[in-house]
């Protein structure tokens, strides 16, 4: 068959176009960008567990972001755009010569399967939440990208070749920057006017307390409603050590513990970091010194944590009640 055109042979239209695999990438990192701020101003009113706001090691946080994030997020969006978008593309288009229907809804319906299926992946092998808003995000986040393809393939062809890579990620950039500035403004505003509650940590009484408390390298601390306590590799401030240095040691044996409800036993109560809390202080013969255990978590998924070290760059280790 030729075209009416020109005679040559007539070339079907590749459903894998360099412009589309680059609007297609360009879309998903926008995407990601939105989702991590998102994410982010989620955690202002979470447990800061009494870190502070990073000093210097945040400064240069926030510079390795500014200069590795936006590389990290256009290949993310590469890699999406060969697993979501393209795939489905193809698929489409021999699903397309083989049943009814416009070429656009099978892109659609199929990046959903396939979003379903990565999905799925991602909560057997990841441990992600299959019930969660991530996983939900995760199999629909095609979805924009094949929107944005079906658009561009409208395009009027008066309009001339579509717009080159380094333009379509220049737009996309500018637009993740607008909608990050957004969503981090609309958080702020939020928090300043009481529609984002900042994080209240929960008031346990010693009945509450009690029971098994459950850590990192198999720490366990057992609290009897006698005041008497069981450690098993249970982090605990050093002997000689001071609150600013981020040693410590692991305690094996019985103790004593207590609740302190007027801070004085908190090291950090009046330094920078938190205001005062609630606490447990443990303490164990011929093993460290007494250790503050400060509450947080929540009323229904209680915690225990300790900060040894700076506020801003301590070592935190927590313990929750099973």
């Amino acid at each position: 068959m030729r075209s009416a055109n020109s005679g040559s042979p007539a070339r079907p239209r590749s459903a894998w176009t360099g412009a589309e695999v680059n609007l297609a990438a360009a879309v998903c990192a926008v995407q990601l960008a939105v989702a991590v701020a998102v994410r982010w101003v989620g955690t202002f009113d979470d447990d800061n567990h009494g870190a502070g706001l990073g000093g210097g090691l945040a400064a240069v946080g926030l510079l390795c972001v500014l200069a590795f994030g936006p590389p990290l997020l256009a290949a993310l969006g590469l890699l999406h755009a060969v697993t979501f978008t393209m795939p489905a593309a193809t698929l489409a288009r021999l699903a397309r010569r083989r049943a009814p229907g416009p070429e656009g809804a099978w892109h659609l319906g199929l990046v959903l399967v396939l979003g379903v299926f990565w999905t799925a992946l991602a909560v057997l092998l990841l441990g992600l939440e299959p019930a969660g808003a991530g996983a939900l995000l995760l199999a629909v986040s095609g979805v924009p990208p094949v929107l944005a393809a079906a658009r561009s393939r409208r395009r009027d062809p008066a309009a001339g070749d579509p717009p080159d890579g380094g333009r379509v990620w220049f737009r996309s950039a500018l637009v993740a920057l607008g909608a990050c500035v957004l969503v981090v403004a609309a958080g702020t505003v939020g928090l300043a006017t009481g529609l984002v509650r900042e994080y209240e940590p929960p008031k346990l009484g010693a009945d509450r307390l009690t029971g098994v408390w459950r850590g990192d390298h198999g720490a366990v601390l057992r609290l009897s409603a006698g005041g008497g306590a069981e450690l098993s590799s249970v982090p605990a401030q050093p002997e000689f050590g001071d609150v600013a240095t981020k040693e410590f040691t692991r305690c094996d044996g019985a103790g004593t513990w207590f609740l302190d409800t007027t801070g004085r036993y908190d090291p950090y109560a009046d330094g920078p970091g938190s205001q005062r809390r609630d606490g447990v202080v443990v303490r164990v013969a011929d093993c460290g010194h007494d250790t503050y255990w400060t509450i947080g978590g929540t009323g229904t998924h209680p915690e225990l944590f300790v900060l040894f070290g700076d506020p801003d760059a301590g070592d935190l280790r927590i313990l929750r009640q099973q």
